[in-house]
């Protein structure tokens, strides 16, 4: 669960990304009508749903206590989303509430009369569930294998916690300190607590200048009653909007709703009850003259913000103002960019936005490397927003930051696992049409438009200024209200819905029946899945892997930089003209390297995938290796290293995986410390990458894998050609990983002026994941520490005692080396230590001594078996599946084998498995905190 944090809210912008929720669409009939059905014992006349409005496949339906429904069927899905939304956030909190919207979101989970263990059931459903708070609603939602049981489940749970949920006061007690444990992860960074502080100063009165986090006294001093009250007041039908999607039946499906959620009032809302929603009536005031703020914090690199107020999201200027935003924050081609970075004052600087149901902030970010000048840097970044209220922004730079927009929009209603979750955002905005209306907004943003807007809010006397260390004659912003929503929408019809997706069995027998594989003279392995998917999507997936323990020994650093750099440009284009032409090929490309293999992820739609993987090949064969973009790519690199340095997260698990892997320095599996990686990024120059570039890089040793919708012939045609007589130059060997037992030393580190500490715990196993106690081993660890809030770890120390709001267990093992990792991870509160180590050494011991439960077995091995289903339902996940398998000389039968093999499983297996590697004599313990300033009440033995 999950609060969205301003620097979170990035993810939720101007695309209107956010938290993935898988959803599908099929065309529905227009027209307000009642479903037509037989009349049931549970669906009386006055339950029934009518049909408001139905836009590109997503159909609205309202129920006569005003719950708002979405439809959104897809047979190509095997799962199916139940996606609930209260339009109550951080915004509607008064005084001494603030928080309360996302301790609601935590309490919600703690039950219901029916529903006494809904971690349980969340994991006995083999469910994808989470929730989340921001400004302007809060979610809940589940993602199930498409089953009618499972889905009524999922409408049951959702539909008795909207007004039968406990709010009781002993839980209360408990989650406050989980939830405050939240605030401290996001009050360690200084760059978070920059970006609150920059908005607060920007607010006078408006909400949204609070957290949704909230004030920490307020989270722990609310009353019960005052927390009952508000979950009465907004947890109804009438302020509510349900979603379903994925793979369901509507009508049957609709029927499910009016009987689940139909008998539920609409509530009587007076003055006398308390109970009334006001819409906000708070207008922030104009702002009358530029404001700064300074964040004094332990950190390693500077940071500079500035705002500017800007219309709410559904504005008809916010079209504009999202065009202009891009056209400052792209990168290379962005006026900040060039501005800050490029005359090196700073290491990276770009711009984000609030899309909000309220006027909003525009944020231009620059992060600076230690020594670099914030004054100078905020001069510059004054300058670049002064310079694009007052000068002509160009066709050039509107025409690249509009495709690069429309391009996330489409690429977004291509997938399905984002507009679902993206729905209830807009819906939150105003109403979910407006994603429709926004694309068409984009569409016809005019560079007079980006103009217009950019001399009206760019003013120094609308901005608020914030770094990480009066005017005679007022120039004021007059920010626009909101407009009516509903005037804007009614009637609106958008356009044709995407072609539905194929029904799609993820079985590994089926999957293994439709691949096809291809190998290439070179000697790469291509495996090719055509399927009908939504929007004609393709996925592609190449890895290429190089080198020895030998050749690679002390070009780490080297190899990272080299992979880093072939995204900058090729032979043939630029960086910017790579960029906008993957933009205009409605094509994402992302490559990423480790030390002895570089992995490129591609996704595009059927009619671009030939020119796409033309690019793909450029980048890889002949990168441009420009020294500017060189130097500017180190800097990024050194910049994001410093920034981590203090942080507790990646000092614990660095320190962690040096002492479970320890290598001599210059071996390719050596763990370097931060300051070593500056080091090396430092110390390496262009040519050592174009030499690594020409030994290394090559196909000989590679995989390639595409699913979607694509033609067979053309695309191994292409992977032929492009990749087909590319040689590897060099050798390629596995790294192998030596076992040795590791022991139970404890290393405490200090990080000064950080509210959460971080505990991680691992110990070495020597398996394989082809020994057959390795399926055992995974439902152990499934019910210590990996299940969804009711693991055994999470219901000891996070939901009994609220210790953690993030307690978990990992595994993972080798294929070819007798080596295994079994990790724990915890985030606490650094007085709290002692009451954590004791707590999982008790539930570590009691696994050891007490063994588990035949129920807590079977219910692991079905949450398992279905999240596997959805892992092979997905085609993101599945691709890396189908590398991974080829990789090893497999095939989807070791899927298929494995799951036989955990459904066999008893519990004296998984018993016994537990017994013989689970061990605390072996568990290494690292701890990063600022223990000394909160000391623990006792020393841990």
């Amino acid at each position: 669960m999950i609060w969205i944090s301003r620097t979170l809210w990035r993810l939720a912008s101007i695309a209107g990304a956010g938290t993935v929720v898988l959803i599908a669409l099929l065309p529905v009939a227009t027209g307000a009508q009642t479903i037509p059905r037989a009349q049931s014992s549970a669906t009386t006349a006055a339950h029934q749903a009518r049909q408001v409005a139905s836009v590109e496949g997503i159909t609205e339906y309202r129920l006569p206590n005003g719950l708002k429904i979405l439809l959104f069927p897809d047979s190509s899905k095997p799962t199916v989303t139940v996606n609930i939304t209260y339009l109550v956030g951080s915004r509607v909190e008064g005084y001494g509430e603030t928080g309360m919207a996302h301790l609601l979101e935590h309490m919600m989970f703690k039950g219901t009369p029916a529903h006494r263990n809904i971690p349980q059931e969340l994991t006995d459903h083999g469910s994808r569930p989470n929730a989340s708070t921001s400004f302007d609603r809060t979610n809940y939602f589940e993602t199930v294998p498409a089953t009618d049981a499972n889905l009524e489940w999922a409408l049951g749970l959702e539909a008795d916690r909207m007004t039968k949920s406990f709010i009781a006061k002993k839980d209360l007690e408990s989650e406050f300190s989980v939830v405050r444990n939240e605030l401290e992860t996001a009050e360690n960074s200084p760059a978070n607590m920059l970006l609150s502080h920059v908005t607060a100063a920007a607010y006078d009165w408006h909400a949204y200048g609070r957290t949704v986090g909230g004030a920490r006294s307020d989270i722990e001093g609310v009353p019960i009653e005052r927390l009952q009250a508000f979950y009465h007041k907004y947890y109804q039908p009438d302020n509510a909007v349900l979603v379903v999607a994925g793979k369901f039946n509507p009508v049957g499906t609709l029927r499910t709703i009016e009987q689940k959620f139909g008998g539920t009032s609409r509530p009587v809302r007076s003055l006398a009850a308390g109970n009334l929603i006001y819409q906000t009536y708070t207008t922030e005031p104009t702002q009358d003259g530029e404001r700064s703020v300074v964040t004094r914090r332990v950190g390693d690199a500077p940071l500079v913000v500035m705002a500017h107020h800007v219309p709410a999201g559904s504005h008809p200027d916010f079209a504009a103002v999202a065009v202009l935003a891009r056209v400052l924050g792209d990168n290379p081609s962005g006026r900040l960019y060039k501005a800050l970075v490029e005359p090196k004052l700073a290491a990276s600087a770009n711009t984000f936005l609030y899309q909000l149901r309220e006027p909003s902030l525009l944020y231009g970010v620059a992060q600076l490397r230690a020594g670099q000048s914030p004054d100078s840097a905020a001069a510059a970044m004054a300058a670049a927003f002064d310079q694009a209220a007052r000068s002509p922004v160009t066709s050039v730079e509107v025409e690249r930051a509009k495709a690069f927009l429309l391009k996330d929009l489409e690429l977004e209603l291509n997938n399905s696992e984002l507009v679902g979750f993206s729905l209830t955002e807009w819906e939150a905005r105003g109403d979910w049409r407006l994603m429709f209306l926004q694309r068409d907004r984009f569409e016809q943003v005019t560079v007079a438009d980006v103009q217009r807007v950019a001399a009206a809010y760019l003013k120094l006397s609308n901005r608020t200024i914030g770094v990480f260390v009066p005017t005679a004659t007022p120039n004021r912003s007059e920010i626009p209200a909101a407009p009516g929503v509903a005037s804007m929408v009614a009637g609106y019809k958008g356009r044709a819905a995407l072609q539905s997706g194929e029904v799609f069995d993820p079985s590994p027998v089926n999957i293994e029946s439709r691949i096809m594989r291809t190998t290439l003279p070179s000697g790469l392995q291509l495996q090719l899945l055509p399927k009908q998917t939504r929007g004609d999507r393709v996925l592609v997936q190449i890895q290429l892997r190089y080198g020895t323990e030998i050749t690679l020994n002390g070009k780490a650093g080297v190899s990272e930089l080299t992979s880093s750099m072939l995204s900058r440009g090729t032979m043939q284009l630029s960086r910017q003209q790579l960029k906008d032409s993957l933009d205009n090929l409605k094509a994402t490309v992302t490559i990423r390297g480790a030390v002895n293999t570089t992995t490129v992820n591609v996704e595009t739609t059927r009619p671009y995938v030939l020119p796409v993987l033309d690019l793909v090949a450029q980048q890889l064969h002949t990168p441009r290796f420009d020294q500017a973009d060189f130097e500017k790519m180190r800097q990024e690199r050194l910049v994001q290293l410093e920034q981590s340095r203090g942080e507790p997260q990646v000092i614990a698990i660095n320190t962690l995986q040096r002492k479970l892997l320890p290598k001599p320095s210059g071996h390719p599996l050596y763990q370097p410390t931060p300051a070593e990686q500056s080091t090396m990024f430092n110390a390496a120059s262009l040519d050592q990458v174009k030499a690594f570039h020409r030994d290394f890089y090559g196909a000989s040793f590679g995989d390639a894998a595409v699913i979607g919708s694509f033609d067979v012939d053309s695309v191994r045609s292409a992977m032929i050609r492009y990749f087909g007589g590319w040689q590897s130059t060099s050798q390629f060997e596995r790294l192998t990983r030596n076992f040795a037992a590791s022991d139970s030393g404890t290393t405490v580190i200090e990080t000064p002026d950080k509210s959460m500490a971080v505990l991680v715990v691992a110990q070495t196993l020597a398996i394989t994941d082809t020994d057959a106690v390795y399926p055992a081993l995974i439902i152990a660890n499934e019910i210590l520490g990996g299940g969804f809030l009711n693991s055994r770890l999470a219901m000891r120390i996070r939901q009994k005692e609220g210790i953690s709001y993030g307690v978990g267990t990992g595994l993972s093992v080798q294929t070819f080396d007798r080596y295994g990792e079994l990790q724990t991870f915890a985030i606490f509160a650094p007085q709290n230590v002692d009451r954590l180590v004791a707590a999982f050494r008790e539930e570590v011991q009691r696994v050891l001594t007490d063994g588990f439960t035949r129920d807590e077995v079977e219910a692991a091995k079905s949450s398992y078996l279905q999240q596997r289903l959805q892992t092979r339902a997905n085609d993101g996940e599945l691709i890396m599946t189908l590398i991974a398998r080829r990789s090893t000389g497999r095939t989807m039968a070791f899927d298929d084998a494995l799951d036989a093999q955990i459904r066999a499983l008893t519990v004296d297996n998984v018993n016994a498995a537990a017994r013989k590697y689970i061990s605390m004599s072996n568990m290494i313990q690292v701890r990063a905190g600022d223990f000394a300033k909160h000391p623990p009440v006792s020393r841990t033995p």
